[in-house]
């Protein structure tokens, strides 16, 4: 299990065009130099099964909310404990017709 540098969320893997990459859900961070695993039946130490989950936005929850790019009205949305536990959560979306993402603060 790898974490993103710049927010420390879990890397996952994701298909992009007919690539796979390593990248952060949250932040679009991409990993640089990957190196190939293999799913395989029998696993040894240098090899490892890799999910990809190809649309992570159609299994999160929807909610009304307007999107700053396109105007949309509905966007995915996660909420993070991003600040210390004493603080309000940080709410973080993803609009369900341009993908554009925008975090919101209490």
């Amino acid at each position: 299990m790898e974490f993103c540098p710049k927010c420390d969320k879990v890397l996952t893997a994701t298909k992009k065009g007919d690539k796979t990459v390593i990248a952060c859900p949250v932040c679009g961070y991409e990993k640089k130099d990957v190196k190939k695993s293999y799913v395989t039946k029998e696993k040894s130490h240098e090899e490892a099964d890799i999910v990809v989950n190809e649309e992570p936005s159609k299994t999160m929850p929807k909610t009304s909310a307007d999107c700053p790019e396109c105007g949309n009205k509905e966007a995915y949305y996660e909420i993070e404990q991003t600040r210390s536990a004493d603080e309000a959560p940080t709410r973080i979306y993803k609009c369900t017709k341009c993908g554009h993402k925008w975090r919101e603060y209490s």
